[in-house]
């Protein structure tokens, strides 16, 4: 789409450095990057559009969503000096999920990209990102939170729950309790925004136009993990656009005659290595180790042929890259992929 005249943002949050290598920046962080026209050039590439990339910062995306959204300037600075807040926002989890999914939200809602792709997490955790948030609209509905802030909303506590309170006071600590309270007070304030948000996100990740790609290797346990992930957009009614099987052995290594061949090779080697060299131990050995190495990899190229035929729940389009020799850590080797990838 870049080459067509297109604008397109690549949001990757799962944190990596080696995205900013390839594409040729010092850094990204949250703030969206455009890649530098010198970057296509060096690759012998002429796109008429425009590339632009970000990395989830956790942290600076919740301070952002406070300051946009909080009702007033006093909620917003009491949320953000909270220390239960600065714990959470950057280092839980789960607020790494959610707010991955809001900046996501925020991006679209802007108008600014005719495409994003979203880099997420391994297949597993990739279903937390798409879980967050309904997770984060149920927590604020939750009886736990309800029971949390109570005392500190009215100073009456009934008897039923007064235990539950000496209990929590006592391993947790006054002072904690209170910036729990607090913090999920405060919070409360933006509850029916969180609903909003989260409600227009599943509308998002459901729209026709929104598409999911599952990337795997055709090993035993990344194709178990694809078949899992594709079942779950299935179950979802999330639309599966493409499975792209990455580091494909080539066809070549299955073929029978060159097996044979590799085989007498091997069986050979000595005979083969006279007359090579002068020194034929050492010819003799090369042959042997090639040879070998060869009816290795066909082993695996046949077991990866068998994976392929075995997969379960991939769509129409169904599409295998290569393995290159070389590793792909610039635009040129990116455009490479992609070549392979669309033809």
């Amino acid at each position: 789409m870049v080459e067509e005249g297109g604008r397109v943002l690549v949001l990757t949050v799962d944190p990596a450095r080696r995205l900013a290598d390839a594409l040729g920046l010092k850094g990204i962080g949250n703030d969206e990057v455009r890649i530098p026209d010198d970057v296509f050039t060096d690759a012998a590439a002429t796109p008429r559009g425009e590339l632009w990339a970000a990395m989830l910062d956790t942290r600076q995306s919740w301070d952002d969503l406070i300051r946009t959204h909080a009702p007033d300037e006093e909620t917003r600075e009491q949320i953000l000096a909270n220390p239960l807040y600065q714990n959470i926002s950057g280092r839980f989890v789960q607020s790494h999920d959610y707010i991955a999914m809001e900046r996501l939200y925020e991006l679209h809602t802007e108008g600014k990209y005719d495409l994003i792709v979203v880099d997420t997490p391994p297949t597993r955790n990739a279903l937390d990102f798409l879980d967050a948030p309904q997770r984060m609209a149920d927590f604020f509905s939750s009886r736990l939170l309800r029971w949390l802030i109570v005392p500190y909303r009215s100073r009456l506590v009934n008897l039923a729950s007064r235990p539950f309170y000496q209990v929590a006071d006592r391993i947790l600590g006054t002072q904690f309790l209170a910036d729990i309270s607090e913090f999920f007070i405060l919070f409360q304030s933006m509850y029916s925004g969180f609903v909003e948000r989260a409600e227009a996100v599943t509308r998002l990740l459901s729209d026709r136009h929104t598409t999911f790609m599952v990337v795997s290797t055709l090993e035993a346990t990344p194709v178990r993990e694809a078949e899992f992930f594709s079942a779950e957009l299935t179950k979802r009614r999330l639309n599966l656009g493409a499975v792209v099987l990455n580091k494909v052995l080539p066809s070549y290594l299955r073929d029978p005659k060159a097996d044979k061949l590799a085989l007498s090779m091997a069986s050979r080697a000595d005979e083969l290595a006279l007359g090579l060299t002068d020194d034929p131990v050492v010819a003799a050995r090369v042959a042997r180790e090639v040879a070998e190495s060869f009816i290795n990899f066909g082993v695996v190229a046949r077991r990866e042929a068998e994976q392929q035929a075995e997969l379960t729940g991939a769509p129409e389009v169904l599409v295998t890259v290569p393995f290159f020799e070389a590793d792909i850590y610039d635009v040129g080797g990116l455009l490479r992929l992609g070549a392979q990838i669309w033809g």
